[in-house]
């Protein structure tokens, strides 16, 4: 298993609600725990589980946490299904929306990867983006509050 995918996972097994994970094959052996509600660093983790591979460096990379709005006329849209929901076409690609963005019915507004199809999200009606509710890269669950938006 390559440093690339150990990262993936443990960072999936970091925003699961999971508190334990065990992988095991031939060759390679992963057991993954949280401490209560925080998270271990990630590469303290990967340093225990592959200690001969030699970690990048870091690099920093501002991420820009949801935001909340308080507004007791919104609406919210919805995933329609089980994945993993991401904010932008590819990474480092600008994201499909903003806090703010006024968008037309049918625009996207992410898009839900669900056994490797990505499924692009819609906007059922125009609206005024108010709050993002997940993070980039989130799994989120048929009917998990994607986007809190106002109907215009």
């Amino acid at each position: 298993m390559k440093l690339s995918e150990i990262k993936e996972l443990i960072t999936i097994f970091d925003e699961s609600k999971l508190s334990t994970l065990k992988l095991e094959s031939e060759t390679f052996s992963l057991k993954l725990g949280k401490e209560g509600k925080k998270p271990k660093v990630i590469e303290e983790v990967v340093a225990q589980v592959a200690p001969r591979i030699p970690l990048p460096p870091k690099a920093e990379v501002a991420i820009q946490a949801p935001q909340k709005a308080t507004n007791t006329t919104a609406d919210f849209i919805t995933s329609p299904m089980v994945g993993t929901f991401y904010r932008s076409p590819s990474p480092g690609a600008a994201p499909y929306i903003s806090i703010g963005d006024t968008i037309k019915k049918g625009q996207t507004i992410g898009i839900v990867e669900a056994m490797k199809i990505m499924n692009e999200i819609e906007a059922e009606f125009d609206c005024k983006i108010l709050e993002i509710e997940v993070n980039d890269a989130q799994p989120v669950e048929f009917g998990t509050k994607l986007v809190m938006v106002e109907k215009i």
